[in-house]
């Protein structure tokens, strides 16, 4: 299975919360696993705010950035385009995403026309998850149907 997971659900895998186990299965499970390079920044500062919180003790906090970071080689990164752009202001406007969850519509559907193959899309984020499956990409978990 290739997955395209997106921050909310890459994020679970470096803080503990309801939806990791989960996570981590399916990571060790795909045959390959992409995000947008976005997400490196929205994963760091999803980590920091659960800091600034107090949700996760600064110690774990810096574990976990520093795993995430070592782990960010091993995941395949699609680039952030102006082709991206322009499919992603279509697909916010089509299904009412905010601006991230749009590029990473537009990111999981551009693979998925690349590789020819179906894309599953992770995201723990209801619209996201509604508009990829809308779309015609697998969706994951099986929270919403």
């Amino acid at each position: 299975m290739i997955v395209y997971i997106d921050a909310s659900a890459l994020v679970k895998r470096y803080v503990r919360e309801s939806g990791s186990s989960d996570v981590e299965i399916l990571i060790s499970t795909a045959d390959l696993v992409g995000t947008a390079l976005i997400s490196r920044a929205e994963v760091s500062a999803a980590i920091c705010k659960a800091v600034r919180m107090r949700v996760v003790p600064r110690g774990r906090g810096t574990a976990a950035v520093k795993l995430f970071r070592a782990h960010w080689p091993s995941l395949f990164r699609l680039k952030v385009d102006g082709m991206v752009v322009d499919s992603a202001d279509m697909l916010a406007w089509e299904h009412h995403l905010r601006g991230y969850d749009a590029v990473h519509l537009a990111c999981a559907l551009l693979w998925q026309n690349s590789l020819a193959e179906t894309v599953t899309l992770a995201t723990f984020d209801q619209d996201l998850w509604s508009a990829a499956r809308h779309t015609g990409l697998g969706v994951w978990p099986a929270l919403w149907e």
